[in-house]
């Protein structure tokens, strides 16, 4: 840490340097937030004075990750996630024990939801276990003291709390057998960590993290990864983060809303078995598919012309006008891009454009490299709902990819002002 004078450029130069954090991706209101919090926890005055503390005072600059750092976690969140990791390795020989990493791991429950959902698939205390990674040292402590209340626990089923947890002063606490398969360290992805010489990992959480940097951090950040990953092994990014590791030679698994990737055998197969994929980055040809006359949606869908990728129709999704939306869904979850648009569009035509249809719609073309569609479309969701998560993070890195760094900051602030902010 050298030069600088205590300017907020010096304070977000340092923040990338030290954990990767953009300032124009997360918000430069959320470090300036956390910049105030700690001068008042110092009783300094000003940001030069902050500066030269953090200068002198090593420890300081853990605290202000820790403040910068701020937690949204909860019990099996993406419960597809969870699914997607008992099946990968249920599939697999079982000749050593399983190793999976969460990283970042918050303040703990995403790793033991892990450890959980193997328990409950069947797999032994001695099949695996579970290396849990984060910056903050506090979330770490908050992690390891493993007492949570009611925020940690959502959703309708929560079944799973009665199975692992006990009740306890403050809150619940995972049984013994759930906390003795997690270890914690403290550690960042972007710097060598003490378990990397280690054999590689057989499943790789790292969700809701990637967002936050800027895209050549992004690609250092991949590259980490598949360091850490098995060849065999399955990787889970956050959704916000679907497009990255189609760029860096990753195939969806195709299993909807787990956000799952596997390693693809082949550059050349690859791009032949997901035309118009984000990998392929080729736009696709507007010539019709043979028989595809007949699919064609009515005159009124004009606004949402689609293309289709070569080689024809995917497999057909439900007739329903009910089912359209969800079939949308789980067809963009799981890559078949061409038949989320279809999904998308027939429930646009039956009940007028919505902001999801109008969100998966732009997804497709996002994911076939047109970034003029996916842009107009994402504007169009967001039109009619300013806070769909969904849109706002994929429009953000959408331009952020272009270089439109200011508005990839906009987005990022409207995101902080919605608790945007993921596990990071």
């Amino acid at each position: 840490m050298t030069g600088g004078t205590g300017s907020a450029r010096d304070f977000e130069g340092l923040l990338q340097e030290m954990i990767g954090l953009s300032s124009a991706s997360v918000g430069a209101s959320v470090i300036r937030h956390a910049l105030a919090r700690r001068m008042a926890a110092c009783a300094l005055p000003d940001l030069h004075a902050y500066w030269a503390h953090l200068t002198e005072h090593r420890d300081e600059r853990q605290e202000l990750i820790d403040c910068v750092v701020v937690p949204e976690t909860w019990f099996f969140r993406d419960p597809e996630a969870f699914g997607a990791v008992t099946e990968h390795l249920r599939m697999r020989g079982r000749g050593r024990p399983f190793r999976l990493l969460s990283l970042p791991c918050s303040t703990g429950e995403e790793p033991y939801s892990v450890a959980m959902a193997l328990l409950d698939a069947g797999f032994a205390k001695e099949d695996f276990i579970v290396e849990a990674v984060d910056v903050s040292i506090r979330n770490l402590a908050y992690a390891q003291r493993a007492i949570y209340g009611r925020n940690s626990f959502r959703g309708a089923d929560l079944a799973f709390r009665d199975r692992h947890f006990e009740a306890c002063d403050g809150g619940f606490r995972p049984h013994d057998r759930v906390r003795h398969q997690v270890r914690f360290t403290h550690g960042n992805l972007l710097e060598p960590i003490g378990f990397a010489e280690r054999q590689p990992f057989d499943v790789v959480f790292c969700r809701n993290l990637l967002i936050y940097f800027d895209r050549e951090t992004q690609g250092r950040a991949m590259e980490r990864l598949g360091a850490l990953l098995a060849p065999d092994g399955l990787l889970l990014v956050g959704p916000g983060e679907s497009g990255l590791p189609s760029l860096h030679g990753y195939a969806s698994t195709r299993r909807p809303r787990a956000f799952a990737f596997t390693r693809a055998a082949a550059p050349a197969a690859a791009a032949e078995a997901k035309p118009g994929t984000l990998r392929a980055r080729r736009r696709p040809s507007l010539v019709p598919a043979p028989g595809l006359t007949a699919t064609r949606p009515p005159a009124p869908l004009k606004p949402f012309a689609r293309r289709m990728p070569p080689g024809g129709i995917a497999a057909p999704v439900p007739d329903a006008a009910g089912d359209d939306l969800a079939a949308a869904r789980d067809a963009a979850d799981a890559g078949r891009f061409g038949e989320a648009r279809r999904a998308a569009e027939r429930h646009a035509t039956r009940h007028g454009p919505s902001p999801e249809s109008l969100y998966v719609i732009g997804l497709t073309h996002d994911a076939e490299g047109d970034a003029a569609q996916a842009a107009g479309f994402y504007r169009k969701a967001l039109y009619l709902a300013p806070e769909h998560r969904e849109a706002l993070a994929h429009l953000r890195l959408l331009l952020q990819r272009q270089g439109d760094h200011a508005g990839a900051s906009a987005l990022a602030r409207r995101l902080a002002r919605l608790g945007g902010k993921g596990d990071a």
